[in-house]
């Protein structure tokens, strides 16, 4: 592994917010407004209970980030772990860097006693499914709700 994971600082926010906008329109053909994004990251950043990102790095160079937010269940009496989006560099993908994100975040939320970490799919993006189905991240029971929507 030539990269090391680590958690996002407030000096990440322009890499981050660039990265969101790049996944929003790679995968849902989706063009996001920069400067909402921006106070989304930053208050994110700010506010740890908000979410969490970490970023795979080597040396300066940004290669991806994965976000993680934290929600109470009632029916388990804890916490569950969402990842709410995944992103790396396209000139970065195949590299391990999708699953060394993943395994970096299952390793915090076990160390942090957490009920289990969760992947939000979206139905409407096939895309990302493929991916995240490729790395047995996909978690299917979400769908279920989107359905009802439908």
């Amino acid at each position: 592994m030539n990269f090391e994971i680590r958690p996002a600082t407030i000096e990440d926010t322009e890499k981050i917010v660039r990265f969101n906008i790049e996944m929003a329109l790679e995968s849902e053909n989706l063009r996001l407004e920069p400067g909402k994004v921006r106070r989304g990251v930053e208050k994110s950043l700010a506010d740890p209970s908000v979410g969490q990102y970490y970023l795979a790095h080597r040396g300066d160079e940004i290669l991806g980030q994965i976000r993680v937010t934290l929600e109470w269940s009632d029916w388990n009496n804890g916490q569950y772990w969402w990842i709410q989006n995944v992103y790396v560099v396209p000139s970065e993908r195949k590299q391990g860097i999708y699953r060394a994100l993943h395994h970096h975040v299952k390793n915090l939320a076990d160390q942090a006693g957490a009920c289990g970490l969760q992947l939000y799919v979206d139905a409407h993006n096939t895309a990302a499914q493929a991916v995240y189905r490729n790395l047995n991240m996909a978690q299917s029971h979400y769908l279920i709700f989107e359905q009802m929507e439908d």
